[in-house]
Order: structure tokens, then sequence, then C-alpha cells
């Protein structure tokens, strides 16, 4: 019998209300019974088995046997070779991030995988990876509380947090409604319980958590939030009409925030023409600020004054030389 198949006891002994305790215990006699084999082959096999790495440990004694930690081993799965591929691959994505969610050791977890595979398709993997990444920006600013925020967004809880705003350092109590990743950072959306307004922040920003008892349901999934914010008009419009040269139109293209405004006129030439809020008008200037003669606002008003200010600010920087 092949000494993979004891995996399986756990999960075949033990109903899923026990699974879910710290710990389970059996017997060497329960294995034994399971399997039609002897109670002696049953110990060398459960021996084996931790001398594999397999989270068991022995209570000796009359009422004795084994326990399985609470790692939650799975049970063998077997993978086709796409399969195999779409999991190496996945974890390579995860590679740019200096924080992540969980304590996801990709480097043991890959190593593992890759060992289990056939030597044709470890070189398959080897040529794949020198010619496929998926690249991201590394941040060098960690993430330190991203799984206490995904625990309380399931568990609907609310949390207590210091935030690094603008300004200056501030406490909040917010009910989070999830994390997503963009651009190389978190953010979580969150209900600000002050003013009962959905607000973002970046997790990096936030320097202290603190899990509070009190309990609020956002009554909207980060799906959802992501799905409105995307699609959200401003509040206070403002037409933003920009002409672009050939190298305007590459280094806007390169913005998902401009892509889908962008008319191309020729391979020469374009313009964007869509509408902002006028709390963008300040991060919109400074964008098209660093574009210099490669694009040419238009309207609004409000962000011609705002660039030909900080155009004359940073000649005045260097003029005082």
């Amino acid at each position: 019998m092949p000494l993979l198949r004891i995996l399986t006891v756990p999960f075949t002994l033990i109903q899923p209300d026990d699974v879910c305790q710290c710990e389970a215990l059996l017997t060497a006699q329960d294995v034994a019974y399971e399997f039609d084999i002897s109670v002696r082959t049953a110990h060398r096999y459960l021996s084996e088995l931790s001398e594999m790495g397999v989270p068991l440990y022995t209570e000796p004694g009359r009422n004795g046997g084994y326990r399985v930690l609470n790692s939650r081993l799975l049970p063998p799965i077997i993978f086709d070779e796409n399969e195999a591929f779409s999991i190496f691959f996945a974890f390579q994505s995860l590679q740019f991030y200096q924080s992540l969610p969980f304590d996801i050791e990709i480097k043991s977890v890959s190593a593992k995988l890759y060992s289990s595979l056939p030597i044709d398709i470890k070189r398959k993997i080897d040529r794949l990876e020198g010619v496929l990444s998926f690249w991201n920006i590394k941040r060098s600013v960690p993430s330190q509380f991203l799984q206490e925020i995904i625990e309380a967004s399931v568990e609907k809880q609310n949390l207590q947090i210091e935030y690094a705003s603008k300004e200056k350092n501030t406490i909040r109590e917010v009910s989070p409604i999830g994390i997503y990743t963009y651009n190389g950072f978190w953010y979580m959306p969150a209900i600000d319980l002050a003013n009962n307004e959905v607000k973002l922040f970046r997790t990096d920003r936030i320097l202290s958590l603190k899990v509070m008892e009190r309990h609020q349901d956002p009554q909207v999934t980060l799906h959802e939030w992501l799905d409105r914010h995307a699609a959200k008009s401003p509040m206070n419009p403002l037409r933003l009409y920009v002409e672009l040269t050939r190298e305007g139109l590459r280094q806007c293209r390169s913005q998902p925030w401009l892509e889908p405004d962008i008319v191309m006129m020729n391979e020469d030439q374009g313009y964007i023409d869509t509408m902002i809020d006028k709390s963008e008008v300040e991060f919109v200037s400074r964008y098209f600020l660093q574009l210099g003669t490669a694009a040419k606002v238009i309207e609004p008003r409000e962000m011609i004054d705002r660039i030909y200010f900080l155009s004359q600010e940073l000649l005045k920087h260097y003029s005082d030389r």
C-alpha cells in the first residue's frame, strides 16, 4: 500500500466537527482497521510519515495515540501539467510585494511543487521563468496589518487605527470593507465611523491597529465597492481637455486612469477629453507638469493656473543657485 494513503487518515477517521478543533487523536489500531493492515505496520507507517515532516506527535500510555496538529494537513492532490504551471507562476506574481496578507512561504511551497515535477516539466519551467514574469512595482514600505484587516473584514469587526495623514497622525475607528492591491501598494476602503463615510486608506500608512469589540456590517462587499468606485461620477466635475504629442500619447497610455479617455487623431497627435473632480486638480496638474511640452492642458483654467504656478516655483528653486 502506498505510504501516502495514510495521509488521508485524519480526514477519514475524524468527523468534520472534530477537524475544526486544535488537535485530533487517533490510534494505530484505528489506522490498522481502516486500511486492513497490522498494528505493527500502522505504527511503522505513522512513524515514517512523522519523519517526512507530517505534523504528528505521539502521546504514550493507555489512552495515548497520535495527535494531528492543527496545521490542517491536506490529503494528496494530483495536478496535471497546466495546473502545476498555474500554481507555480501564481506564486511568482507575489514576489514583488514587500508585504502579504498571510505568512506565505513562497520559496518553500514553490520548491516542494518544483521537486515533485518530472524532469522534462522542470526544464520547461526553468525556460519559462526566464521569459515570463508577473511584474509589479516593488515597494520598500511594509504593510504590517494586512492579515488583521482581512480577519476584521470577514468578522465585521471595527478597528481603531493610527493613520499617517498628510498633515498629522490621526486616531480613527473604522469598519473595514477589505483590502486590495494596486500599483504595488495595498489599500483598505473602510467606513470612517466619525462621519459614516467610506474613506480609502493606504495600509502602509497605518502605524498601529487595535481590533475592537464593536461590530458593524458595511453592507457592501469589496468587489461591489470597487465597481461603484470605478464608475463614480465626480461630485464637483470639471472638464479636462489636454492636447498630446506623440510622446504625450505614449506616456498617458501607461496610466490606467487616463488611457480609456485618450483619443487618437493620428500617430503623432491626440487628446484627452473627460471629466474629473475638482479635488483632483492638484494631482492631475503635477502629472501633466512632468510631461513638459509633450502635453498641453486647454481646460480647466484652474489647472492651467496651477501648472503655471508650479513651473514658476520650480524655476525659482533653480535660479536661486
